[in-house]
C-alpha cells in the first residue's frame, strides 16, 4: 500500500499515524528530501531509506504516538559509521532531517437510519473532519446517488445497507459515535441492545420524544440492562432550546451538540 493511500485506511478506520518525511539532505543519503512513510501502532507504508535512519524514525513515531502528540517533531541523523549506539551502520557520509506530523484520529460518526433527518445530519457533519459511516436497513437510502453530495464533501464516508444495522457496530473503532435514527422503532431498540453489550463505544443518541424515551428506558430494564448502562443514552438529541421539528432544523440542533461535545 502506498504512503498516500494508509493515510486514507487509517483515517477511515478512525485510527491515528504519523506520517515521516525526508526534510533536508546533505552529502549523500538513501533517499532524496520528500521521501515520507507512514507509521502506525502496528504497520508502515512506505520507506524512507531502511536502516538505522528509518528504525529511530518509526520508534520516534511510535512513541508519539503513545504519547498522544499533537505537534510536529524532528530529528537529524548523521549516516556515518563512527557514531555509536545505532541499530545498523550507515556510511553514506551525508545527514538527514527528518519531520514526523501526527495524524490525529478522525471522530467516527455512525448515523444509523439515514432517512430525511439523517441525512441531513450527514450533509452537516460532512464538512467537518469526521469519519461518516452511514447505514440503513433500506438500500434505496443508501444509495450512491442519493448520498453525492455527503460523499463529495466528506473527509471519509462508509455507506452500508445492512437487514440488521446493528451488525456495523463491530466494525466501529473504540470511541465511535452512534446515532440511532431508523424508520423502525423495532430496529431502534434492536440497536440500542446491541449498542449497551459494547462498552467501547461512545456517547450514544436515539431521535425521538420523552415519550419514546421513557418506553425504551422501560424495555432496556426488562432486559436486563442496570442503570449505568441506560443512562450511556441520550434522547432526545440535539441542543436544548432549538425549537423545530423540520429535519434540517433537528439536524443542526445535533450537529451543534457534536461539536459542544468534542470542544468539551
Amino acid at each position: 500500500m502506498h504512503w498516500s493511500e494508509a493515510v486514507t485506511h487509517l483515517r477511515r478506520g478512525g485510527r491515528p499515524g504519523v506520517l515521516v518525511t525526508i526534510l533536508r539532505v546533505r552529502g549523500h543519503a538513501p533517499r532524496d528530501a520528500g521521501a515520507k512513510m507512514v507509521v502506525s501502532a502496528d504497520g508502515v507504508w512506505g520507506t524512507i531509506g531502511g536502516g538505522n535512519l528509518e528504525h529511530v524514525a518509526v520508534e520516534q513515531a511510535r512513541a508519539m504516538l503513545a504519547d498522544g502528540a499533537v505537534v510536529p517533531q524532528q530529528f537529524v541523523d548523521r549516516l556515518n559509521d563512527r557514531e555509536g549506539g545505532k541499530q545498523a551502520q550507515q556510511c553514506c557520509g551525508g545527514e538527514v532531517t527528518v519531520v514526523l506530523e501526527p495524524l490525529p484520529a478522525l471522530p467516527t460518526v455512525a448515523i444509523l437510519g439515514v432517512g430525511h433527518v439523517g441525512l441531513e445530519v450527514a450533509r452537516l457533519l460532512a464538512r467537518l473532519e469526521v469519519c461518516l459511516v452511514l447505514v440503513d436497513s433500506r438500500p434505496e437510502m443508501v444509495a450512491p446517488d442519493r448520498l453525492a453530495g455527503v460523499v463529495a464533501d466528506a473527509p471519509s464516508v462508509i455507506a452500508r445497507h445492512l437487514m440488521a444495522p446493528e451488525a456495523i457496530l463491530d466494525e466501529l473503532p473504540a470511541g465511535a459515535e452512534v446515532l440511532v435514527m431508523t424508520h423502525d422503532h423495532a430496529e431502534d431498540f434492536a440497536i440500542l441492545d446491541a449498542a449497551l453489550r459494547r462498552p467501547a463505544l461512545g456517547w450514544i443518541g436515539l431521535i425521538g420524544s420523552s415519550v419514546k424515551w421513557g418506553n425504551f428506558r422501560r424495555r432496556l430494564g426488562e432486559a436486563g440492562f442496570a442503570a449505568d448502562d441506560i443512562a450511556r443514552i441520550t434522547c432526545p438529541i440535539g441542543l436544548p432550546g432549538i425549537a423545530g421539528k423540520e429535519p434540517a432544523v433537528i439536524a443542526v440542533s445535533v450537529a451543534a451538540d457534536f461539536l459542544r461535545r468534542r470542544s468539551g
